[in-house]
């Protein structure tokens, strides 16, 4: 075998030996991943088991002691169109997830997330409730308020 060809040789075997480590890597990665979205799942439909066991809200609610102006007109539109899936003070039932859990916080459901979700609706993605339906009864105003409501009960709830 001549010099060069050991070289080709010498360098196959190098990258061959590169690319299986990357394929580990990466599949250690897919598992990682896998995992965080598994345990990230259970932790969202343990409050609908619990739910469906025992029936009623899905996670237990502070009431804060007051609320602003517009967390006031929020409550009395959230009780008016959202209360019968998402529950008496956003705590969820069995047709619909708890508004005060941390999935809703706003670093991760922004209130535009909020807006989106009531004039297209929401295909189920973190629970097992089936999708949402869009709410056009629901003003842009409306929305502002229950946003403004949802947001203050989640902070009483050291959600933020």
């Amino acid at each position: 075998m001549t010099r060069n060809e050991q070289q080709k040789s010498h360098s196959k075997n190098a990258a061959g030996g590169m690319n299986k480590g990357k394929i580990v890597v990466l599949a250690i990665v897919a598992v990682g991943i896998a995992a965080a979205a598994v345990w990230t799942r259970r932790g969202a439909e343990a409050p609908a088991a619990e739910a469906a066991a025992g029936g009623g809200a899905l996670v237990a609610v502070t009431v804060p002691a007051t609320l602003s102006e517009a967390a006031k007109m929020g409550e009395r539109a959230f009780n008016a169109v959202c209360a019968a899936c998402h529950g008496a003070n956003a705590a969820g039932t069995e047709a619909g997830p708890p508004l005060v859990h941390k999935i809703y916080e706003p670093s991760h459901h922004g209130d535009y997330a909020f807006e989106m979700a009531v004039a297209n609706g929401v295909r189920a993605h973190h629970w097992r409730f089936g999708d949402m339906p869009p709410q056009p009864a629901m003003t842009k105003a409306d929305l502002q308020n229950v946003i403004a409501y949802v947001r203050e009960v989640q902070r009483a709830n050291g959600i933020e």
